[in-house]
């Protein structure tokens, strides 16, 4: 398998671009986060202690960390081997350890190896943990830089006066500045809620009620440990199961990535938008090609590309959030195919934040095209007009406004704007008020801090 053999871009095309995630959701990595699993929990056992484990050396526990600290993909071929023969990819990673053991002459205490659990012990909390540790390490930095340059394109182009459009017409003034503040807004609160989402293993045998634990040793508030034991690895337990995790937790995470999403998809069009509109040029890449047959063209690449591949995470995202929450009675296999297609969510969700980074930086403001639009529009005035004239108790003034600004054969100019002004039964003074509102002036304000 290569970039050019693989079947998906992500695995392809994009590999570059998410490489670091194969360290969280490839079948190396969930391999070996479930022999992390696995030798964390034998050595919680040692440490509780299990009387059958008082004897194991507590030298030997760096020893044993090394066998997830220090695998390779050499070691995960051996526990493939394996599954070949168990047709169960659990217990592979258990004999693996025994064979281990086995060599290491601990022969006597292999059998605490997976004691009492069920698979899904050991899978849902590695699944937890990898997410976990995947958000914090590669997703959230990536959202927090672009965080970080949508700010500074904010206070940069914050004193630009630039028209509006609602239902595409011509609208409020507003700035250029002020509307990135809108997106950063929103992604700061929704970027707050995913970093408090909680993360929670599932660690209770077989069908969640310690039966196998507390057959065997009656006297150990197995609970009491299992809280422990999963709140070593970081995260929370799940104290009323199945044989499986809840997934309400990672469903609010894929919901959470979803909102997330669908703010930047929301953002991307907009940016392509206001290239439409001349607003902004794109800065060119030497050797790069726009079209194969007209040589002028600059696309918004990076704009389309995270729109693409945003969607693509989000119709992910919405089949994870609703279908791994529901489960058959104690436990069906459907999650299982399902949960390993996370990884793939999240890296197209990598790819979008990159392309739509990269866009950013090639955006160059053009403050003539906005100018001219402003310049075209003086009827965007018209609200704040008709607002001094009802403050100063003049009778009807939106009416007034409304037949002339939508007088068919009339485009409304500084000029014809002046003279609508002049003809107005008020004083000079409020006439000079209401001259001194322009498309340009007219933007309104902004809060003192800003998010």
């Amino acid at each position: 398998l290569s970039q050019l053999t693989a079947i998906a871009p992500i695995d392809g095309r994009y590999w570059n671009q998410v490489s670091s995630l194969s360290s969280y959701f490839s079948e190396f990595s969930l391999i070996r986060y479930r022999l992390r699993i696995e030798i964390e929990y034998f050595i919680a056992l040692c440490e509780l202690p299990l009387p059958p484990l008082s004897t194991f050396p507590k030298t030997a526990f760096t020893q044993l960390r090394e066998l997830y600290t220090s695998f390779s993909e050499q070691e995960a071929t051996k526990i493939k081997q394996i599954e070949l023969k168990t047709q169960h990819d659990v217990k592979a990673v258990e004999y693996y350890i025994k064979a281990f053991f086995c060599e290491q002459g601990w022969e006597s205490y292999q059998e605490f190896i997976h004691f009492s659990l069920t698979s899904q012990d050991i899978n849902h909390t590695a699944l937890p943990l990898s997410l976990k540790e995947s958000l914090n390490a590669e997703v959230l930095p990536l959202l927090d830089r672009l965080l970080s340059v949508l700010r500074s394109r904010a206070r940069e182009w914050e004193g630009v006066p630039m028209l509006a459009r609602t239902h595409g017409q011509s609208a409020t003034p507003t700035r250029m500045g002020k509307e990135i503040w809108v997106f950063v807004e929103r992604l700061q609160k929704q970027i707050s809620t995913l970093r408090r989402v909680p993360h929670s293993a599932k660690f209770g045998g077989a069908t969640g009620g310690f039966n196998a634990h507390l057959v065997a040793y009656p006297e150990i508030d197995w609970p009491s440990f299992a809280d422990r034991f999963v709140a070593s690895l970081g995260l929370d337990r799940e104290q009323y199961t199945t044989q499986i995790i809840h997934y309400d937790d990672i469903a609010e995470i894929c919901d959470s990535l979803r909102r997330i999403g669908n703010i930047l998809l929301d953002l991307s069009r907009d940016l392509w938008m206001y290239v439409m509109l001349g607003y902004f040029r794109l800065k060119t890449a030497a050797g790069e090609v726009g079209s194969s047959t007209m040589p002028h063209k600059v696309n918004p690449i990076h704009f389309e590309n995270a729109e693409g591949n945003l969607g693509l995470a989000e119709a992910l995202l919405h089949h994870f959030g609703n279908k791994l929450p529901v489960s058959r009675l104690q436990r069906d296999l459907t999650d299982s195919t399902v949960s390993r297609n996370i990884g793939v969510a999240f890296s197209h969700c990598v790819v979008a934040y990159r392309s739509l980074e990269r866009g950013l930086e090639r955006l160059i403001l053009d403050h003539d095209n906005i100018q001219l639009d402003l310049q075209k529009n003086w009827t965007v005035v018209a609200e704040g007009l008709q607002t001094v004239l009802r403050a100063e108790g003049f009778p009807e003034p939106y009416e007034l406004l409304k037949e002339f600004t939508r007088h068919e054969n009339v485009p409304v100019s500084q000029q014809s704007m002046d003279s609508f002004i002049d003809g107005l039964l008020v004083d000079d003074r409020i006439k000079a008020r209401l001259k001194a509102i322009t498309p340009f002036n007219y933007t309104g304000c902004l809060p003192k801090d800003r998010p």
